[in-house]
């Protein structure tokens, strides 16, 4: 036995890890610590846009101008980019509206349709931004779905919404596994320890402790 705090202690009931137990837990461990990061930086990344976003379809647009701007605004702090100009009327309330992409891109650049990948060459640039003007060109005088947010974002509409509750749930399902399952090992190989203790305390018991089975 061992004296343990003035408590005497059989070896059965000290629980033994192996060192691959040991890995196992700290791998768990690990997992949910990693798990609670991705969840921060989900939250403020796409739950929070999503959460302080009220962009619904409130009828349709009908597009009506697309232009190409002459000057060149930033794109991203990076470079610059042809900004393409694209003017609806929406059709429930009859006021002209900026239609961007999504939500980033009236963020970024607040008076254009898209914000390209802004590495790319000043040709290849200036080539996508005509590409996108002649398609949206064929559409002029068509109604398109949009959608529109009048309390905080009045005379812009927006094509998509990027941070959708789909696109939320999707980013939280990766760290809720990752979570659920170093929580998982770490309660499977303390069972595993618990469950050894027991099978050893059993097979060191004597005859003298087992019960007495007696015929009536």
């Amino acid at each position: 036995g061992v004296l343990v705090a003035g408590v005497w202690f059989t070896q059965a009931q000290i629980p033994v890890s192996s060192a691959g137990e040991d890995r196992a837990v700290l791998l768990g461990f690990t997992m949910m610590a990693f798990s609670v990061l991705m969840f921060f930086v989900v939250g403020i990344t796409t739950v929070k846009p999503y959460l302080n976003s009220n962009w619904v379809e409130r009828g349709g647009c009908v597009l009506v101008q697309v232009e190409l701007l002459q000057d060149w605004v930033e794109c991203r702090g990076v470079s610059i980019m042809p900004c393409l100009r694209v003017t609806v009327n929406h059709s429930a309330s009859g006021r002209a509206s900026l239609l961007h992409h999504h939500e980033d891109a009236l963020i970024l650049a607040p008076q254009c349709f898209y914000i390209p990948k802004c590495k790319m060459e000043a040709a290849a640039l200036q080539a996508e931004a005509l590409v996108v003007k002649d398609n949206l060109g064929e559409q002029l005088g068509q109604s398109l779905a949009c959608l529109t947010d009048p309390a905080k974002h009045r005379g812009h509409a927006l094509l998509h919404r990027k941070y959708s509750l789909r696109r939320a749930l999707l980013a939280l399902l990766w760290p809720s596994l990752m979570l659920g399952g170093g929580a998982l090992l770490v309660v499977l190989v303390k069972l595993t320890q618990q469950l050894g203790l027991v099978h050893r305390d059993l097979g060191r018991r004597g005859p003298e402790d087992r019960p007495l089975h007696v015929q009536t």
